[in-house]
């Protein structure tokens, strides 16, 4: 019991604990709000998360998407963008969303992308009619322990990219 009167109630010797909105009942339906407003029936039946998450439990691959959201959609993009290996801790089901991401950016700045995943670069190649975006690719190859670029000869042969002009 506390001595002096109570904040919300203004009677002497009443206490009130404070209560997460996650542990407060929910109003039943058609009952007043405390903002004034009828409770709608999906409020007070609402499933999933019933309070923010912070960072610390959200899973890596988790954060790491919504890390490359925020700097592939970035309203002042760089004059290039080097993503490597974009595809690390991702669910496979993510690497075609993150595709148009990287997709999407590469409109406005030049995009380089490394990666091992197969089908992050297969999603790449079939985004690029619907973004409208050029994807010139180059396939490393390793065989008797050497890196090579698939698809060449020799050594003399020429380099499946280009320099642009300036």
């Amino acid at each position: 019991m506390c001595p002096r009167p109570c904040r919300r109630s203004g009677r002497p010797g009443t206490t009130r604990r404070w209560t997460p909105p996650w542990r407060r009942p929910s109003p039943a339906p058609g009952s007043p709000s405390p903002t004034g407003t009828a409770a709608s029936p999906s409020n007070s039946t609402s499933t999933g998360l019933l309070r923010p998450l912070s960072a610390a439990e959200l899973s890596d691959g988790t954060l790491r998407y919504l890390l490359w959201a925020a700097a592939l959609l970035t309203p002042r993009p760089p004059a290039l963008m080097v993503l490597n290996e974009p595809e690390t801790s991702l669910h496979p089901d993510l690497l075609t969303p993150l595709a148009d991401l990287i997709l999407t950016a590469a409109r406005d700045t030049q995009t380089v992308v490394v990666t091992h995943a197969t089908p992050l670069a297969e999603a790449l190649a079939e985004g690029t009619r619907r973004h409208r975006v050029d994807l010139r690719t180059v396939e490393l190859v390793k065989e008797f322990g050497r890196t090579e670029v698939a698809g060449r000869e020799g050594p003399l042969d020429e380099p499946l990219w280009y320099w642009p002009q300036r």
